[in-house]
């Protein structure tokens, strides 16, 4: 692994556990793409997961964000099992995520776009839209002062009424990272957010991840980015062929005889041998 720095945080409160996996896998077809995953992201951490290409972190996420139901095992919300719950449900129980690749509405305005994300926890139907019932009213308002207050924290204010497909891509990845906030979660993953990004961009996200973090957000990372993963984490699970092969601190786990082979690749001659 590279000599990245590490800034080690004290760890969460330990039992204040906000997602649990438990015993989690998901096979499709012959393929086994999670194998008995366990692991808890703790209430007010940034917790990464890591892995070499096809490790199954991506999959994790999905499984997380009802993308997929697990074949076995049990994952919890605030000691709540999500079950088959959709993806709209698991939205408004506080579970928001990011994606790899940007999945943005690009005709439409960076405000619309996160109105979409504060939209989640409307109540109201049809009826009250046509109507334009006072209650309707009232969260049309709420979900427009959640999207600005979120853009604001986002630096994106001034980009409110511009198409989303005539920003750049560096405030194309925070607007999809603001609508999600606008979700208003309790969990916020993100999927390889500092994909494309250049050292000056990725030292920023990582001031931003903090300072999410800060906002009382917590935070489950994807990234390939071992500068990045080592420097803002407060604990990292490594994934290798679905399977979990270490966790612990940042430190901890960039010495993991485990973590250095599914990296590096071990030896296979010894010292001295021709």
């Amino acid at each position: 692994m590279s000599d990245a720095p590490v800034v080690e945080r004290p760890a969460a409160h330990e039992g204040s556990a906000l997602l649990s996996l438990d015993d989690v896998s998901i096979r499709f077809g012959g393929l086994l793409a999670l194998d008995g995953v366990s692991f808890d992201v703790r209430q007010g951490e940034i917790f990464s997961l890591i892995g070499p290409n096809g490790a199954g972190k991506t999959t994790c996420f999905n499984v997380m964000t009802g993308v997929y139901q697990p074949t076995s095992g049990l994952i919890r919300f605030d000691g709540e099992p999500l079950g088959d719950r959709k993806r709209f449900a698991i939205t408004r129980l506080g579970i928001a995520r990011t994606f790899q690749n940007i999945r943005l509405f690009g005709n439409m305005t960076a405000l619309e776009n996160v109105l979409v994300g504060a939209d989640a926890h409307h109540r109201t139907g049809v009826v009250d839209a046509l109507f334009r019932t006072p209650r309707h009213r009232r969260e049309e308002r709420e979900g427009e002062e959640t999207a600005r207050d979120v853009m604001r924290f986002l630096g994106l204010e001034r980009r409110a009424n511009e198409l989303a497909r005539n920003l750049s891509y560096g405030e194309q990845r925070r607007l999809e990272i603001a609508r999600a906030m606008a979700t208003r979660p309790r969990l916020l993953c993100l999927d390889e957010p500092a994909a494309g990004f250049n050292p000056a961009e990725k030292a920023q996200l990582m001031d931003l991840i903090r300072r999410i973090r800060d906002r009382g957000l917590t935070v489950l990372l994807i990234e390939h980015d071992m500068s990045l993963v080592m420097g803002v984490s407060d604990r990292v699970t490594v994934l290798e062929f679905g399977r979990k092969i270490a966790e612990g601190t940042p430190t901890e786990v960039r010495n993991d005889p485990a973590v250095i082979a599914a990296y590096l690749g071990t030896e296979t001659a010894e010292e001295g041998e021709s």
